[in-house]
């Protein structure tokens, strides 16, 4: 796989994750041009981290993610040491996202990239725990991978739901902190 700047991460063989296509890639990173550079990045369900990654490629200052499998959090870790140069930052949380999101309180990222099996039961979850751990930044932004057909966007105390794009069988759903 290849990401920005034509750098090259290493994939998990096998069907264990599921690698955002580099079209849903390559469009949310056009859509969030111009402000990934300094920014605090929180990957949920990283797989091989290439969003993360690609980040870290755009001068994210800090990329944290968050990956059950933990095969899949040696790649990350091994991706993103070839990536990042300091200052930046990077860390590999392992466990389940539900489970591990309390760590994150008190933490605010601008950028949040989740995308969980298109299959799961995480969605509305995972969005009630970023609200009420209040993690998105008040004027960052998430952006939310799905299966149009399996999920619909849902509004959630706290978080608005600002624009919906759909690549083929992919969606993007983006969200931002509700005005009080």
């Amino acid at each position: 796989m290849r990401i920005y700047g034509n750098r090259i991460l290493k994939t998990i063989p096998g069907q264990l994750t599921r690698p955002t296509s580099g079209k849903v890639r390559e469009a949310l990173f056009n859509i969030w041009q111009g402000t990934i550079t300094d920014c605090r990045w929180l990957d949920l369900c990283a797989g091989n981290g290439s969003m993360g990654a690609e980040a870290l490629c755009r001068g994210a200052k800090e990329v944290v993610a968050i990956e059950q499998y933990g095969r899949a959090c040696d790649i990350i870790k091994q991706n993103w040491q070839q990536i990042a140069n300091p200052p930046q930052q990077f860390h590999v949380i392992r466990g389940d996202v539900l489970t591990k999101m309390s760590s994150l309180a008190g933490k605010k990222f601008d950028r949040i990239y989740f995308d969980p099996p298109y299959k799961s039961d995480l969605y509305q979850p995972v969005l009630e725990a970023i609200a009420t751990y209040e993690i998105l930044d008040e004027t960052g932004e998430m952006a939310v991978e799905h299966d149009p057909k399996l999920w619909q966007a849902i509004a959630i105390p706290g978080l608005a739901i600002c624009r919906e794009k759909i690549y083929g069988n992919t969606a993007l759903t983006f969200y931002e902190t509700e005005s009080s």
